[in-house]
């Protein structure tokens, strides 16, 4: 108990003695963390919004025109079975024709001397993840009675690799803003053991072990990142009111875009986690120059 109260002590004095030093440190990480955390709930908006899009990916697998009851049967059986397919809908040749007619309402003409028979049912098929359009569409293609089937690759890739792009990029900022918080809180430790070198040596002169001295700047670190952490909490759980604001009426673009409390507060966490890790490792690094193993 001795202990403790010592290590308390002595850690508060060394953040009251250090105070613009201090304040620099928890400033300086809160805003590191909160940009950390603020492009990490970001990224679950674009990830929430972006599974709409994926989810909403079709491929329409098309029967011959003379293909048999039996054959669209097994096609439609073995869709049913397929883990990869989420939903599918059956388009008969007369609701494949009332499409068509819609879709060329302004050109009737075209299908005057046209009748259902004279087209091919089909599925529409919606893939379990977009990953797997050109997987199932695979399977289908030598299928007896299917014809063709086609797939919306192109736009698939394109938005599996935006969204990777964009993955990619924020979590490239968050390591650059991870690695600044723990350069400052390296550097905050460097000044206060200098300042406290002679008082330093002469605990080591009296017997101190490397660890009792340690203690009192690790805990001052831990203190620093928590501090800074928790301030980037509040200010990440505030952000996310906001965006939830923004996208509480949305424009037709944005729908399905959305942000959970249960998303802010796992970020949230993680930020605490972090800046504990960070203020420890800080600390640690910056005592190796002053109390060697």
């Amino acid at each position: 108990m001795a202990k403790f109260n010592y290590f308390a002590r002595e850690t508060l004095i060394s953040l009251r003695r250090n105070l613009l030093m201090t304040l620099a440190g928890i400033l300086t990480v809160t805003v590191s963390l909160f940009l950390f955390g603020g492009i990490m709930l970001l990224s679950r908006v674009v990830d929430h919004g972006t599974a709409k899009w994926k989810g909403g990916v079709e491929e329409e697998v098309y029967m011959k025109v003379d293909a048999t009851q039996s054959q669209i049967s097994g096609v439609q059986s073995r869709l049913s079975g397929d883990r990869n397919v989420k939903k599918f809908e059956f388009i008969s040749k007369e609701k494949a024709l009332q499409e068509a007619k819609k879709l060329f309402k302004n050109n009737s003409d075209l299908f005057s001397s046209i009748s259902a028979a004279d087209l091919p049912a089909s599925f529409r098929v919606v893939p379990q993840r977009a990953e797997l359009t050109e997987t199932i569409a695979d399977q289908f293609r030598s299928q007896p009675g299917v014809d063709e089937v086609n797939t919306a690759s192109k736009a698939v890739k394109s938005l599996l690799s935006f969204t990777n792009w964009v993955r990619y990029l924020f979590i490239g900022l968050s390591l650059v803003l991870l690695a600044s918080s723990l350069f400052l809180i390296v550097n905050t430790i460097r000044l206060a053991t200098f300042a406290r070198r002679r008082e330093i040596e002469i605990m080591k002169l009296v017997g101190a072990s490397n660890w009792f001295v340690r203690i009192p700047f690790m805990a001052e670190g831990l203190v620093q990142g928590l501090l800074g952490a928790g301030l980037a909490f509040g200010g990440i759980y505030l952000l996310k009111v906001l965006l939830a604001g923004l996208l509480h009426n949305p424009a037709d673009f944005f729908r399905g875009w959305y942000v959970t409390a249960g998303d802010a507060g796992g970020i949230g966490f993680v930020v605490l986690l972090l800046g504990a890790a960070i203020g420890l490792t800080g600390s640690l690094v910056g005592l190796r120059r002053i109390v060697r193993v």
